[in-house]
């Protein structure tokens, strides 16, 4: 942690990429830490396969593309296409970005910021934090499993191990059938547990069909109904698990039995949905605003806006945030007022964010 770069950003998606190559184009010392195993990770998790990628904008937007090299082409390509450009574009320019790091928490340090990571620290003068809205939702249970809000990274990690998925939706199907499908593929016959805190696990009729073929094709499969988390402990050796309750049994005295399983928290994937990034602002000391009816227009009564200036500085100061995380809309301070202002999330706006993040981080490291 010897470096002190000029920025860290904090999300390789479109608005975390188009702050690096912008940072690495003006000559600002930066460095990309992204949780995903690629960059453009949350896309290539919420765009179903050979979706199109459209170079949309808002009608009423005054500004082009303004970092021309990450817009998507005017004829629509598949994300497959898009992604691979992206892929190719960051080796050309030979951007800074580090894959398969988890954000933790930022420190205020005597000579800048401090970002913890799951890889350890890094310090720097300014932070962008442009992670997108697509957060999983966590267990509230102590330990690490793996939270996934759509699919998951590397199923082999699950070969040769009892793993366990938490959720009873198409995501945890989806996660199940890719971990099953990677141990047809080497012949490993492990049972996938699945667990669900309801008794009917609710899945489309396409998911329930590709289940099924893997199901025929082998794949061992253990459902768990009713079966709910419950606590997460350490082992003699160490190990972090998680203990899941499987049934209760009541006892007239008042004291339930019930039988349990205790899986090891690396082998544990929930599934349990997605959430916005306010738990994240909380933590770090960001304010929000709560929406009433008179102020908000575009956000519903009672969800909480971040308050960002018109740099998209937060309150939290040399703290920046842009892209997903602030849509649709956010409370924006101009001029001594606050005020609801709308933002879409698009490709474009994640992009333009980043250019005007830039250049206001510029005009005050650049004296």
């Amino acid at each position: 942690m010897n470096t002190t770069y000029d920025v860290l950003i904090v999300g390789g998606g479109p608005a975390g990429l188009s702050t690096a190559y912008l940072c690495h184009k003006h000559g600002l010392s930066y460095l990309v830490l992204e949780s995903g195993k690629a960059i453009f990770q949350g896309i290539a998790n919420t765009y179903p396969e050979g979706k199109l990628v459209y170079a949309s904008k808002p009608k009423d937007a005054p500004e082009p593309f303004m970092v021309d090299e990450l817009r998507p082409p005017d004829k629509p390509v598949t994300v497959e296409s898009y992604l691979q450009y992206v892929q190719h574009f960051v080796q050309h320019e030979n951007l800074n970005v580090q894959t398969d790091v988890a954000f933790e928490d930022i420190k205020d340090e005597r000579d800048g910021l401090t970002v913890v990571t799951s890889k350890g620290s890094f310090k720097g003068k300014k932070v962008v934090l442009s992670f997108g809205s697509n957060i999983p939702r966590e267990l509230s249970v102590y330990g690490d499993a793996k939270m996934v809000a759509k699919n998951v990274d590397d199923p082999s990690k699950y070969i040769g191990v009892k793993t366990l998925v938490i959720g009873g939706g198409n995501t945890a199907a989806d996660v199940i059938i890719n971990i099953l499908k990677a141990k047809r593929e080497v012949n490993d016959h492990q049972p996938v547990y699945w667990a669900h805190v309801a008794e009917t696990f609710d899945v489309n009729k396409e998911t329930a069909q590709r289940l099924g073929e893997e199901i025929l094709l082998g794949g061992n499969i253990r459902l768990l109904p009713g079966a709910m988390p419950r606590i997460g402990e350490v082992d003699e050796e160490g190990v972090d698990r998680l203990v899941i309750r499987i049934n209760v049994f009541q006892q007239a005295d008042g004291v339930d039995v019930y039988h349990g399983m205790s899986f090891p928290m690396q082998n544990v994937i929930a599934c349990i949905g997605s959430q916005g990034p306010v738990p994240i602002f909380d933590k770090l000391s960001i304010q929000s605003i709560a929406c009433t009816s008179g102020v908000c227009k575009i956000a519903k009564e009672g969800e909480r806006l971040v308050l960002l200036t018109s740099d998209y500085e937060s309150t939290r100061k040399n703290v920046y945030v842009i892209g997903g995380a602030i849509s649709p809309s956010y409370m924006k301070i101009s001029e001594g007022s606050i005020a609801e202002e709308r933002h879409p999330n698009l490709i474009y706006t994640a992009i333009n964010d980043a250019y005007h993040v830039v250049e206001a981080i510029r005009g005050k490291l650049v004296k």
